[in-house]
């Protein structure tokens, strides 16, 4: 590139420049659903990528590099604990709050923003089903991020229904401890994980009634990570198997009751899918930002005008997904629920967007759309998993029409 660069092409960009450009993109419509202190959380996030997140992006996606720098600039910022009570070293910001600073870590960084949020989905059923103690134990390490977390769930046989777990946790004659025996696969940080939260069945025959939660350390015996898998997209992070070969677990470290994990995912999957579609967002961000900055850079104010209306449309569906993702979050910060459809049709569209944007991005921009300093195609191979974890967006679909019926249902 030159030094026309328009900015957030280049892998060294100035977080002045950053926070410049991307400025100019926002849309007041969606500012309109945020209040003083989201916005103000929206600004240092975007100015902290910009600085600390976003130069570093690229190699870390050509190396493979942990994104431990970037994390680590998060956590001095003080943004790694936004929906975290202030007693465990937190800020206890809202959920918009928290969707507007993953939107913004993603539109810099994907696998930075999918390390980030991993954070909070290890602390939330800690804080929502276990002791206080240990809460204070294992929270705040999670906040500072001078521990990583990892969230146990999906196996080879047991996905988007969780129900299916075969992970076994027995408890032992004098039910002071469990051992717990099976595997994991496609765990984000389970190969560095100091904390992990494993959901095993105490029952297979129970399904759902079965299924109860566990924290344990990351240097258990008996505990092995393999080595990290090699994935299309989000280098920067990594994704591994876990082995549990009898690992041995005090009961106090159970999360609430025998069985009653099936409610703790149900309520953390409100927390994931938000930060899936906030990552669907701030991908389809970053691929039309960039798209558009490279054509200006190709065209000057010329930009072809089938270029021109493709760009128009982008830019409409993402406003269409930023309003659906800060309104879905602010019924959760009001009423603090939201139906499985409402978060079902966040998730589903947020990371669709994300897809489309990034496709229709590298067709804008044909052949310099495969180039991987202009960071488009990064896009692509970041966002697509997006579509897939956090529940399959063919189980979202599938959840939206049992919410429909049910709806419909009560109208009867």
């Amino acid at each position: 590139m030159t030094s026309a660069d328009p900015g957030p092409l280049s892998m060294d960009v100035d977080a002045d420049s950053w926070v410049e450009f991307w400025n100019r993109l926002d849309e007041p419509p969606a500012d309109a659903l945020t209040d003083a202190r989201e916005q103000a959380v929206r600004a240092h996030v975007r100015e902290v990528v910009g600085r600390d997140v976003a130069p570093r992006a690229s190699r870390a996606d050509l190396e493979h590099r942990f994104v431990d720098e970037s994390i680590a600039a998060l956590a001095r910022a003080g943004l790694t604990g936004l929906l975290i009570p202030e007693e465990y070293g937190g800020t206890d910001d809202s959920h918009v709050s928290y969707a507007l600073a993953v939107e913004e870590i993603a539109l810099g960084c994907g696998a930075t923003s999918l390390v980030y949020m991993t954070q909070m989905h290890a602390a939330y059923p800690i804080l929502s089903a276990g002791s206080t103690e240990l809460a204070k134990q294992y929270v705040p390490g999670l906040v500072t991020c001078e521990t990583y977390g990892s969230l146990g769930i999906t196996e080879p046989d047991a996905g988007s229904d969780a129900a299916s777990l075969r992970t076994r946790a027995t408890p032992s004659p004098d039910g002071s401890r469990y051992q717990i025996r099976g595997s994991k696969i496609f765990i984000t940080t389970g190969d560095r994980a100091d904390v992990i939260i494993c959901f095993a069945t105490v029952d297979p025959a129970a399904g759902h009634r079965g299924i109860t939660a566990f924290v344990m350390t990351g240097d258990s015996p008996g505990l092995r990570a393999g080595e990290p898998l090699r994935k299309m997209g989000m280098h920067g992070s990594s994704t591994a198997e876990l082995f549990f070969d009898d690992v041995d677990v005090p009961s106090d470290h159970r999360l609430g009751a025998e069985g009653e994990a099936w409610s703790i995912l149900m309520r953390s999957v409100v927390k994931s899918r938000i930060s899936a579609a906030a990552q669907g967002v701030g991908l389809a961000r970053a691929a039309y930002g960039r798209a558009l900055a490279t054509l200006r850079l190709l065209h000057g104010r010329s930009i072809p005008q089938d270029a021109q209306f493709a760009l128009a449309d982008l830019r409409g569906r993402i406003l269409q997904g930023r309003l659906l993702l800060l309104s879905v979050a602010r019924r959760i910060d009001t009423t603090g629920t939201a139906s499985t459809g409402q978060v079902g049709m966040m998730k589903q569209h947020c990371t669709d967007l994300g897809w489309h944007a990034a496709v229709e991005a590298v067709r804008l921009l044909g052949p310099h759309g495969d180039l991987v300093d202009l960071g488009v195609e990064r896009c692509l191979r970041d966002v697509k998993v997006t579509q897939i974890y956090d529940g399959t967006n063919e189980v979202q679909r599938l959840l939206i029409a049992r919410d429909t019926e049910h709806t419909m249902k009560e109208l009867r």
